[in-house]
């Protein structure tokens, strides 16, 4: 017989968690594609100002970054995760309220969706199967 213990499984990962990561990904995946595509129109369009197109690309796709960052930590069930996607969250929201407000057609869909994702976001991450899988602690447990 073998003295040899099999080390224990961790915990599934909650369905909620993966959610959260996803929509935190697929924001981030929106920024970097928006980035990119204001970078080639400022480079190769005939935009009014082609410096602040580019710049505007470059500073969408380094915004990205985060979420995407958050979205593998939440993966990987990593604390300091949920704080920068609970602020991707709480920053998406004035953009759709934007995106709702303009007089263009195609925006308000694309705020309806923004909002949509945002709120679904901020619920999954304060979700308890969430905060429990990342290992925060409420205010009353610390007791």
């Amino acid at each position: 017989m073998s003295t040899e213990q099999t080390p224990e499984a961790p915990p599934a990962r909650p369905g909620r968690l993966t959610a959260a990561a996803a929509l935190s990904a697929l924001e981030g995946l929106a920024l970097v594609a928006g980035g990119l595509f204001m970078l080639v129109m400022g480079l190769t369009g005939k935009p009014d100002r082609p410096t602040q197109a580019e710049t505007g690309g470059v500073t969408l796709m380094v915004l990205g970054l985060i979420p995407l960052i958050a979205a593998r930590g939440l993966l990987r069930r990593r604390r300091w995760s949920r704080g920068p996607a609970m602020i991707t969250q709480i920053m998406a929201l004035p953009v759709a309220w934007m995106f709702l407000n303009s007089d263009g057609a195609p925006w308000i869909p694309a705020g309806i969706a923004l909002a949509a994702v945002a709120v679904s976001g901020l619920v999954l991450l304060v979700n308890p199967a969430t905060t429990e899988a990342l290992g925060i602690r409420g205010p009353m447990r610390d007791a």
